[in-house]
């Protein structure tokens, strides 16, 4: 299929540029808003509801999987979430490309996964182009408080990132990486 022929939606799933306020984009923006302004809605007696409505929002969710509210997103379908992870309060996944998180994942609170790029020079920039890079957090990685993963980073199992660290490049397993840029500090051993 040509470029030129392509949806927005087909160009955003393809890693390429395109124009986010697609009405078909935009549609699946506002259920997704919707389905988060449910959640954040929920208090912690509401576990079951708060299941459901993640059910709907994401695109895979594993079993004994716990986000504490409030949960921000971009469209929740292209993310997907193994077994037994936790997620505490203010967790930022804007998912415009796929987001995989693994299983057994502790992320502290506001922690920010961010797959949106956007054009350098300004006339692109200025015409609303935009395009994004998948993340994936394998299993068993701890992301501090505050940590933000940036777009296209891939950061190995049992990793733990340091509070506030700011990932810009892909961070190899059983390591400790703290800083801004974070980088390795340290191996862990079993």
């Amino acid at each position: 299929m040509s470029d030129d022929t392509r949806t927005m939606r087909e160009r955003m799933m393809a890693g390429d540029l395109y124009i986010a306020d697609d009405p078909e984009l935009a549609e699946e923006s506002h259920r997704a808003r919707d389905l988060m302004a449910a959640f954040n809605a929920t208090t912690s007696r509401q576990e079951p509801l708060q299941r459901t409505i993640l059910e709907q929002l994401l695109g895979g969710i594993g079993e004994e999987t716990v986000l504490r509210p409030p949960l921000y997103v971009d469209y929740g379908s292209q993310i997907t979430i193994g077994a037994r992870t936790f997620a505490n309060f203010g967790l930022v996944a804007l998912d415009v490309a796929e987001i995989r998180i693994g299983d057994d994942v502790q992320i502290g609170p506001n922690v920010q996964l961010l797959t949106p790029t956007h054009p350098v020079e300004p006339g692109p920039r200025r015409d609303k182009w935009e395009a994004a890079q998948p993340i994936t957090i394998g299993d068993n990685v701890w992301l501090g408080g505050g940590a933000i993963v940036c777009p296209g980073v891939t950061i190995g199992e049992n990793t733990v990132v340091g509070a506030g660290s700011v990932v810009v490049k892909d961070l190899p397993a059983n390591v400790v990486a703290v800083g801004n840029p974070a980088r390795v500090v340290r191996s862990i051993e079993e």
